[in-house]
């Protein structure tokens, strides 16, 4: 059998991992209708921004102008308005939580490029993808090096 010090040891690492693993996230069915309404309203180009909410729960959305080049393809957030976008959030005591963006084309998964360009860990990315008659949103948790598929909870 085991020692109690390697069971010990065991049962801490396995609470280590559990509490880096990434939540569900909360969405309230307003913010889902939000993000739909945003990215149907361009539905030509990818939209972005910022979210802001604590923890796992996504409160607010802070649409940002995508000023990629080829903003059919990829987006790129605006610099002012990511300062904007964050000053706000701490004046509503939120803090960044996640990064939303739509995929005119695509289904709503990573594309090579969203993870090439993925910059800030421990957050949730969302992407609306308007591929089919009725939009489709999926939630990621980026952990610095990957993408984790996030079940999203309306409440």
């Amino acid at each position: 059998g085991r020692s109690q010090g390697c069971q010990r040891i065991h049962h801490v690492l396995f609470a280590v991992i559990y509490l880096m693993m990434p939540g569900k996230v909360r969405l309230l069915p307003e913010l889902q209708q939000k993000l739909f309404d945003t990215a149907l309203a361009q539905p030509e180009q990818e939209v972005c921004g910022l979210l802001g909410g604590h923890a796992n729960d996504l409160h607010s959305i802070y649409p940002v102008a995508n000023i990629d080049p080829d903003a059919r393809h990829a987006f790129l957030l605006e610099p002012q308005g990511q300062i904007a976008a964050m000053r706000a959030m701490r004046e509503r005591g939120e803090s960044l939580r996640g990064i939303y963006h739509s995929h005119p084309d695509t289904t709503a998964e990573p594309s090579a490029r969203d993870r090439q360009l993925a910059a800030y860990p421990d957050i949730y990315y969302l992407i609306v993808s308007l591929q089919s008659s009725r939009p489709d949103i999926r939630a990621f948790y980026f952990d610095g090096k990957d993408f984790f598929c996030s079940p999203i909870i309306s409440c």
